[in-house]
């Protein structure tokens, strides 16, 4: 990859690639028609893992959710929580998509609209000929081989549950198994990320073919939806647990996120939460919320409390329905809702792993074209800043929420912490500590 790009920043290689790509489909609009190439190559590769890694993101999923339910009570209230508030994000993803219309003004080619009628076509056909009892029957695969043989996400989906049920039946037993499934997680999250340094290749491809087609103009819909989302992550953060965290706990988000305002100015740079875990431990607990609930939600959190993704997969469903001019119905809403809730969980941390999801969801209705992605794919970076913000402050929030439902949770020293912060640039306590103070018995550690 290093003979095509020289830089080693995958942003800026994007970056590059889209304003070439533009070029391409200005000023050479018939050598574009044959870059469409490169777009199809990078979304074969993408379909290629998409079976495999959400076998992989699902069993994992299933193995956490098996540990934190053994620390009982909170693991059980934390759950709980998860589940509630990325429902209600993928909610907020959605209504925007609908009162906002991103997807409005862009066409994809007639060609691929035409092969998507025909497949969802032929799956309307099977389900009028079988009824609702063979649309069951079809989910449960001959055998699992097949399920990844032919990519029907719904069978592997199905399998993959029922296998995560087996091996936290199994126990002890089953853990060499586990140690297998990390392992080749391990390693079609690696395949991931080397199909993800060849999206610039794809958007390249993807970009001049679409403006070939369609002009300068296509590329507003692509704007327009990074304002919608980026307007969708701030109202929920800001009414949604912002709400929440003044109704429930009589705490003010933004004392919150000034209290932490170190820790997200990183998260923004970066595009990432990871390097700030740690802190963002210990200064909740500094706060005032309970040792074990932070060492419980927090890390948790990472995994299965993903609100600005959930957001995310709820808008982008429905932007690429607008630019395929699909309508969906409400069984099709409902099964693209329910698969993305799922694969959303244990998807933290993996390049690229957000645009699988997304594949593995449309995947469910075949009236959408895949093509859209790579459009997607071209501003993904300028998405994942409101992702990794919006996930953070979510699982912080949760936190404070389900320490207060708790009642682990000193909230007297959280607002005086909180005013403190809003007023004073002193508000760093964790230089002086670290978390190897806390116990393991206190992080969710077994």
């Amino acid at each position: 990859m290093k003979a095509f790009f020289p830089m080693r920043s995958l942003f800026l290689q994007i970056v590059v690639m889209t304003v070439l790509g533009v070029l391409a489909g200005v000023f050479t609009p018939h050598a574009a028609q044959h870059f469409k190439l490169l777009s199809d190559v990078f979304l074969k590769l993408i379909s290629m893992i998409v079976s495999p890694l959400v076998f992989c993101v699902i069993v994992q999923g299933m193995q956490g959710a098996g540990t934190i339910r053994t620390v009982g009570r909170l693991g059980s209230k934390a759950l709980l929580y998860f589940e509630a508030m990325t429902t209600v994000a993928l909610g907020v993803g959605l209504l925007a998509a609908v009162t906002l219309h991103p997807g409005t003004g862009l066409s994809l080619p007639q060609q691929d609209l035409s092969q998507a009628a025909q497949q969802a076509h032929q799956q309307a056909s099977a389900l009028k000929t079988g009824g609702v009892d063979a649309f069951i029957l079809h989910l449960i695969p001959k055998n699992p081989a097949d399920a990844f043989v032919h990519n029907d996400v719904m069978q592997v989906l199905v399998f993959a549950l029922i296998f995560g049920c087996a091996l936290l039946l199994a126990g002890e037993q089953a853990a060499p198994v586990t140690r297998l499934v990390q392992a080749l997680s391990t390693i079609f999250f690696r395949i991931m990320g080397i199909i993800v340094r060849f999206a610039p290749l794809g958007v390249f491809g993807g970009i001049s073919y679409t403006i070939s087609h369609y002009g300068l103009g296509s590329i507003e819909p692509l704007l327009r939806f990074l304002f919608v989302y980026f307007l969708a992550v701030i109202l929920f953060v800001g009414l949604i647990l912002g709400g929440l965290l003044r109704l429930y706990c009589g705490v003010n988000i933004i004392s919150l996120l000034l209290y932490l305002r170190e820790e997200m100015s990183i998260v923004l740079a970066t595009t990432s939460s990871d390097a700030v875990l740690p802190q963002i431990m210990q200064k909740l607990i500094d706060m005032g919320v309970g040792r074990k609930t932070v060492g419980i939600v927090i890390p948790a959190g990472y995994s299965f409390n993903l609100d600005a993704l959930s957001i995310y997969l709820g808008l982008s469903i429905l932007f690429l329905a607008q630019v395929a001019q699909v309508t969906l119905s409400w069984p099709q809403l409902l099964l693209v809702i329910g698969m993305a809730l799922i694969t959303s969980k244990g998807a933290h941390g993996v390049p690229g792993v957000a645009i699988v999801i997304l594949a593995a969801t449309v995947s469910l209705v075949p009236e959408i074209p895949t093509v859209g992605l790579v459009l997607l794919v071209s501003v993904d970076w300028f998405v994942g800043i409101a992702r990794a913000f919006g996930n953070i402050v979510g699982n912080c929030a949760a936190a404070i929420v389900v320490a207060t439902w708790e009642k682990d949770i000193d909230l007297q020293h959280v607002r005086k912490t909180l005013a403190h912060a809003s007023t004073s640039e002193n508000t760093r306590q964790t230089n002086t500590h670290t978390l190897k103070n806390i116990p393991n018995d206190d992080i969710g550690g077994e």
